[in-house]
């Protein structure tokens, strides 16, 4: 899958590297400040959708700096940081936080103190999208839903400060009845491409219809899967014990389980997230270029499997 480029901006550098806009008045709409742009991520994804444990929100960056480059990216690894900087962008947006606990120390001895260095030293904000891009429309279970074909999309969980139609996970029906073979490579087909690939749990012959996803860990919702009459449940990081409670409650064993990679459920979400923000800033006379950024962090690189 390849990056998202929204819009153009006439940006040059100065000599310590931050940008300015050239004649933004005279050949075009100016480029918006920060500040500008937080409010416009405020729209889609409003912080108060954010569980009550998570850390979102501007992490560094000054509002009135202006902002004419945005990348988006699963997570602020340094790696991603410095792709960041080197295509020129002001501003940086995360679904993963980068300081979700608490710490004492942004010394560059440390990854994330080195991460926190890159970042004010280049003049590239950061902005943390996590729980709230989960639950809002449009969010990362709503985009993996839509990409799987699914109709009828409610969520797993109502999200206690939104809208009905926001919350964490989505339930919804395949147009036509499936095997959960061919369900799972449908899975596999539109996720981008990673060493763990997709594990399966269940009955490959078996027919599904109802489907629940969750972008990211989410085997703290099984409860409201099997409460959802899910036939599959596709998710990211199960692990041992709650996959093997689940087998053994299920009824005529379902729902089936489909295990994914974390980086890659919510990767899906950053092309239709750079294209709504795009369409918010101009809408609003902005202009702003914004892709996608193409580092892979997931963090596995090979898996051995049998035969």
């Amino acid at each position: 899958m390849e990056p998202a480029d929204i819009g153009v901006t006439h940006a040059d550098k100065h000599d310590d590297g931050t940008h300015f806009v050239e004649d933004a008045t005279a050949d075009g709409p100016a480029a918006p400040t920060l500040g500008q742009v937080l409010l416009a991520a405020e729209e889609l994804w409003p912080e108060s959708l954010a569980e009550n444990w998570d850390e979102v929100g501007l992490v560094a960056g000054h509002p009135s700096a202006p902002v004419t480059r945005v990348m988006f990216a699963v997570d602020p690894t340094l790696t991603v940081i410095e792709e960041a900087v080197e295509w020129g962008a002001e501003l940086l947006i995360t679904h993963h936080p980068l300081l979700l606990k608490g710490v004492t120390s942004v010394a560059a001895t440390t990854a994330k103190g080195q991460a926190i260095h890159r970042l004010i030293e280049s003049g590239t904000a950061l902005l943390t999208v996590h729980t709230n891009g989960d639950s809002a429309v449009g969010g990362v279970s709503d985009v993996l839903a839509d990409a799987l074909g699914l109709e009828g999309v409610a969520p797993l969980t109502v999200a206690a400060n939104g809208l009905p139609e926001e919350g964490i996970g989505r339930v919804g029906d395949l147009a036509d009845v499936m095997s959960l073979g061919d369900f799972a490579a449908r899975v596999f087909g539109i996720l981008p491409s990673v060493a763990g690939g997709v594990r399966v749990s269940g009955d490959r012959d078996g027919l599904v219809r109802r489907i629940a996803v969750c972008g990211g860990a989410g085997d703290s919702l099984f409860s409201e899967v099997r409460a959802n009459n899910a036939d599959v449940y596709v998710t990211a990081d199960l692990r041992h014990h709650p996959v093997s409670e689940a087998r053994e409650a299920a009824v005529n064993g379902r729902p089936y389980l489909i295990d994914v990679s974390h980086f890659a459920s919510e990767w899906l979400w950053l092309p239709a997230a750079a294209s709504a923000l795009g369409n918010v800033l101009a809408d609003q006379g902005h202009d702003v270029e914004i892709q996608v950024s193409t580092t892979n962090s997931d963090p596995w690189d090979f898996i051995l499997t049998p035969g």
